[in-house]
């Protein structure tokens, strides 16, 4: 399975790209330095493959390279962060 993690920045989002079709998404709002996530969905007919998860280590790599930091809204992205604890050193404090 072919796929992508990008910033769409006109959207205010991320997004995977799985065979050329946008199967998830976090949508965020931009704070400085802080990336502050609302919400995470993958499609209703795609969930339980993990999706979420590949745009989380997506978007976390992202951040991590662009000097920024999460505020994660979301139940689901405070959740990866606190399953993943090397990712802690992203959240904002």
């Amino acid at each position: 399975m072919t796929n992508e993690v990008r910033n769409n920045p006109a959207r205010q989002r991320y997004e995977l790209i799985v065979e050329g079709r946008i199967v998830s998404v976090a949508d965020y709002q931009l704070d400085g330095t802080i990336v502050v996530v609302p919400h995470v969905e993958t499609d209703p007919s795609m969930r339980g493959r993990g999706l979420a998860d590949r745009l989380m280590r997506g978007m976390l790599d992202d951040l991590r390279t662009n000097e920024q930091s999460i505020l994660p809204l979301c139940g689901f992205a405070a959740a990866f962060i606190r399953d993943h604890p090397e990712n802690a050193d992203l959240l904002a404090s």
